[in-house]
């Protein structure tokens, strides 16, 4: 069996781990969030895109500057963002669940010395 002070190493060692797995998982899930806004965004654009006539303007913002547009292209720009979006958002999906697996895991290796401790510490009491 395991010395009390190693178990107390251990635990200090795997809860350090879970708490950066944890600060990593919050910021994927920060990043998903944004994506979800730019997603959001820009389907609307699509949206509005989609009630221009030929005889529309479409007007890009550069700097402080509006410069005359292509409908085509914007519409273009547009489509390309979206499917952007949309693998970035598969791509975060997966790093979620690679995170939330190993957060399971390491919660259940905390447990586990936990209890260890627990198991050492009783015959110490008693």
């Amino acid at each position: 069996m395991a010395s009390p002070a190693a178990l107390q190493a251990r635990l200090q060692a795997a809860s350090t781990e879970f708490q950066k797995i944890q600060t990593e998982l919050a910021t994927v899930v920060e990043a998903r969030q944004k994506l979800e806004a730019q997603q959001s965004e820009n389907e609307l654009v699509k949206k509005e895109f989609a009630q221009l006539t030929d005889e529309n303007t479409v007007y890009k913002l550069i700097g402080p500057v509006l410069v005359k547009q292509d409908q085509v292209e914007a519409k273009q720009n547009v489509e390309t963002r979206l499917d952007f979006i949309k693998s970035e958002i598969n791509r975060v999906e997966g790093q979620l669940k690679e995170l939330g697996e190993k957060s399971e895991k390491k919660k259940s290796e905390l447990v586990e010395i936990q209890a260890a401790l627990q198991q050492v510490a009783a015959p110490a009491v008693a």
